[in-house]
């Protein structure tokens, strides 16, 4: 069954990148190739993308003239952006509710995975939707104090696998709702 997936890293206090939208202290960790939540496993298994517009703009504009990606591409976005010129990207830009593109998504993955490459307010947005069903986090040994948090919003979730891999710990979790204490405030 497919299943949407956040794979994702992270720092201890929970940034995705610092306030400038670096992910510097990201790229300079330590990490061993086919160990514990390992990219080129993981990738295998998706059969469709979505980003925000940001995380978009960071991929284009480090990495020019390519697109990282064979897989179809949903970016989020209230504005108009410029396509990629690389051969063969199949990128689809949308705005509004995610809904409807996690079903465009269901459809175009044929029975893989979806992944939800960022940032932490679209995987929010899948959430509050209830159609988050996994997050898998590498923490890495750095704190910026401040930056694009992991997820701006208050959830529960279940513990499924830790593990370490170079400098990160690599954890697993499902996703199960909103947090306890906010459910039962709303009765």
């Amino acid at each position: 069954m497919t299943k949407l997936v956040y794979y994702t890293a992270t720092t201890l206090d929970g940034f995705l990148a610092d306030p400038d939208d670096s992910l510097d202290w990201l790229l300079r960790q330590p990490l061993d190739k086919g160990g514990a939540n390992d990219y080129d496993a993981f990738i295998e298994g998706i059969g469709a993308i979505v980003m925000g517009s940001t995380t978009y703009e960071w991929v284009v504009r480090h990495h020019p003239g390519q697109w990282l990606y064979t897989m179809p591409a949903w970016v989020m976005t209230s504005r108009t952006l410029a396509l990629p010129e690389v051969d063969a990207a199949d990128i689809r830009f949308r705005s509004g509710g995610v809904r409807a593109v996690y079903e465009e998504m269901v459809d175009a993955a044929e029975g893989k995975d979806l992944w939800v490459v960022g940032g932490g307010d679209l995987v929010g947005q899948f959430a509050d939707e209830g159609l988050l069903d996994e997050i898998i986090s590498s923490i890495a040994p750095v704190t910026l104090g401040a930056g694009r948090p992991l997820l701006p919003r208050r959830y529960d979730l279940e513990l499924l696998d830790v593990a370490r891999n170079g400098g990160f710990i690599m954890a697993r979790h499902r996703f199960v709702g909103p947090l306890q204490e906010d459910r039962e405030q709303q009765h």
